[in-house]
């Protein structure tokens, strides 16, 4: 039987390379002749790029650059197929990077972000996948667009920072000086939500408290990235600001718009980067999975995407989570079959703990089941 594995994080527990190694193992404990294919998933934020490089033959690029804080950090990125450069924004401006108490979006910047797609220009990249979950930022992509040589200054005409708390002093821009190679680059951004850059559900209010923002400092950088929005685009003639997804990342997504960035959805562009469904509509089933499902499993989320294009092809799908909630019947819909890893009462600490054992074994169960038909 030809199995693909292509399963997300169980957040908290195991990472969706872990999940597909142990899906693997428990695949061929019960049959030693399946021949199992792993494609790892994720959403565009943490892990995208160990997903990625574990689905294809891409190389890994150490990289020295700008981290949140603005220090100096070691990242990396990945190459595949010669010219197409992967960067996971989590890894190069993440919130997991910056200690709780650090956490200030006023303080934080993308500036690495754009140096790191400056390395990848230089190594001949004109394609880009850009995953932008998992960011520390409120800058609107001040940093990294600084970093690819826009230019910015205040009332005074002096040279702004880069960081978020520079956008306070913005009062206009230049994209005179951006590297001309972007005008040849073709740029996806993983994006899967549909905030604009400003307003009531713009970055600010709707992500900036997460990532450190207080209540009362709110409208006060509402604003001002409004200002730097409308700057950018009466220089480049063109609206952003009101795109869905503008907002993601702190406004990063506004940022990637201006250089001809297109969003997607990024279980979508995670599947296409790996031949997911090139490899699925070859397969006899499909198995997926992640920390917790629910209808809006069906909604950009990475099984439901999988479980897409495995119906596209007539190719069953089984998805294997952490817990199952919400209307079973709409996921029966998508799947063949739907199961929770959990096998007898247990706490949440007790299931992440176990997950490894829950998960073998509530694989090895299907795979015996389906090996009887």
């Amino acid at each position: 039987m030809n199995i693909v594995v292509a399963p997300d994080s169980f957040k908290g527990s195991l990472t969706s390379i872990q999940a597909s190694q142990i899906m693997q193992q428990a695949i061929t404990a019960i049959d030693k002749n399946s021949y199992v294919t792993l494609k790892p998933m994720a959403d565009g934020g943490e892990g995208t790029l160990e997903s990625l490089l574990a689905s294809t033959e891409g190389q890994r690029i150490s990289i020295m650059c700008t981290g949140p804080l603005g220090d100096h950090i070691e990242s990396s990125y990945a190459i595949v197929d010669s010219n197409t450069a992967i960067i996971e924004c989590a890894s190069i401006a993440g919130l997991v990077q910056v200690p709780e108490d650090k956490r200030n979006p006023a303080l934080t910047t993308t500036f690495g972000i754009g140096e790191t797609m400056l390395d990848a220009l230089e190594r001949g990249c004109r394609r880009f996948v850009i995953g932008l979950g998992g960011s520390a930022t409120n800058d609107g992509g001040l940093g990294m667009l600084k970093a690819l040589g826009m230019k910015v200054w205040d009332e005074n005409e002096h040279e702004t920072g880069m960081f978020g708390e520079d956008l306070l002093d913005v009062t206009g821009v230049s994209f005179e000086d951006i590297d001309h190679r972007l005008a040849e680059a073709d740029i996806k951004v993983a994006c899967d939500v549909d905030n604009p850059l400003c307003g009531e559900k713009g970055a600010t209010n709707v992500y900036g408290p997460q990532k450190g923002l207080k209540t009362e400092e709110l409208e006060h950088y509402d604003s001002a990235l409004n200002r730097y929005g409308d700057a950018i685009e009466s220089v480049l003639n063109n609206h952003f600001k009101n795109i869905p997804g503008a907002g993601a990342a702190g406004g990063l997504g506004f940022a990637l718009l201006t250089l001809g960035g297109n969003l997607v959805s990024g279980a979508k562009l995670l599947a296409d980067a790996m031949n997911a469904g090139e490899v699925i509509q070859e397969a006899d089933l499909v198995v997926t999975g992640e920390g917790q499902s629910d209808e809006q499993t069906l909604y950009g989320k990475a099984p439901g995407y999988i479980a897409s294009l495995a119906q596209k092809h007539q190719v069953p799908t089984v998805l294997i989570s952490g817990s199952l909630d919400g209307d079973l019947d709409m996921l029966r819909e998508k799947f063949s079959g739907c199961f929770s890893i959990v096998n007898k009462p247990m706490t949440l600490e007790e299931c992440i703990e176990q997950a490894e054992d829950l998960l073998y074994e509530q694989v090895k169960q299907v795979i015996h089941l389906v090996c009887q038909f």
